[in-house]
């Protein structure tokens, strides 16, 4: 929330590309060092004009100040407000300052919609081969998936495995029938104990996903663990109360639990972490695909016709 008495009190989102309102109340005594628990620059370059982030730049102490790890200038990019990253590189942010997992703004940039944001120093190594083949690929997965609805899905993206041996190895049945025909036209008919147990799988390059449009199946334990033998998953809900939730599992052992696809970089991740939260911002189902190196050529796998629907046997899939 906003302190009413650091001049901010009442302005929405949309209020920060409104130029005359926001000089207005820095006129008029704001502060433009300070916005509730944040920085005003700071929220401007990510949902801003270009002249409301000039206009803030103009005032601030110090336009490469840090929030949370990050100055406004990595706010811009990570956001795709290329001009507002341009006004922020006008106003002397520095595009090349390293800040988290060693990444510049400049340096994410080379990543980016438009890798000629910034100019590149000559000193500047730019990527390396490992990212540009990442970044490439991540261009060519979320084309590849597309706009999609995916909110109320649960996914389990499997390396190596074709989904002839995710379904032995979940020890599942074929699902067919009227009963199967008026699910699948009508999912939200039902209580979801009812239509829990079926699940779609399919073949995809690099592995397999299995699917529930409907449900959350895919994530649970019990159904990752088994799949995971010898490889591993990425198993991910969108639960459309809560957000976005994924968890790891490598061979039977749950390496990650609560974690968040799509929800972009964190200040402890690593390098390679930071460009795929980046690459993948916003689109959990092609960060999960790419962490298991599935390599997509369409959405089918997500929101189906899978392969083939098939039911989960009954047992305890918390307890893994």
């Amino acid at each position: 929330m906003t302190d009413p008495r650091d001049g901010w009190a009442g302005l929405g989102w949309e209020g920060w590309e409104d130029y005359d309102g926001i000089r207005r109340r820095l006129d008029q005594g704001a502060d433009a060092e300070v916005w509730g628990g944040g920085r005003p620059l700071h929220r401007a370059a990510a949902w801003g004009s270009p002249e409301v982030v000039a206009e803030l730049a103009r005032r601030v102490a110090d336009v490469d100040a840090l929030q949370d790890g990050t100055t406004a200038l990595w706010e811009a990019v990570l956001s795709d407000r290329h001009d507002n990253a341009r006004a922020l590189a006008a106003a002397g942010a520095d595009p090349w300052r390293p800040l988290m997992g060693g990444w510049s703004p400049g340096r994410l940039s080379l990543a980016g919609p438009t890798p000629d944001l910034f100019t590149v120093p000559e000193d500047e190594r730019g990527l390396t081969e490992a990212e540009r083949a990442a970044t490439q690929e991540g261009h060519r997965l979320v084309t590849a998936l597309g706009s999609i609805h995916y909110d109320g899905t649960g996914l389990a993206c499997v390396a190596g495995i074709d989904a002839a041996e995710a379904i032995r190895r979940l020890e599942a049945a074929p699902a067919e029938g009227e009963d199967m025909d008026d699910l699948l036209e009508n999912p939200y008919d039902y209580d979801l104990d009812e239509t829990l147990q079926i699940i779609g799988v399919t073949t995809v390059p690099g592995g397999c996903v299995v699917t529930q449009p409907w449900g959350y199946a895919p994530q649970m334990p019990g159904v990752l663990t088994r799949l995971s033998a010898g490889t591993v998953c990425y198993g991910m809900y969108a639960n459309p109360k809560s957000g976005n939730q994924g968890s790891i599992v490598r061979d039977g052992v749950i390496e990650g639990s609560d974690l968040h696809p799509g929800g972009g970089p964190q200040p402890e991740d690593t390098s390679e972490e930071i460009l795929a939260a980046y690459l993948y911002r916003h689109n959990a189902v092609g960060f999960a695909c790419a962490y298991a190196g599935l390599r997509l050529t369409d959405a089918r796998a997500v929101v189906g016709p899978p392969d083939q629907w098939v039911e989960l046997p009954e047992r305890d899939y918390w307890s893994r």
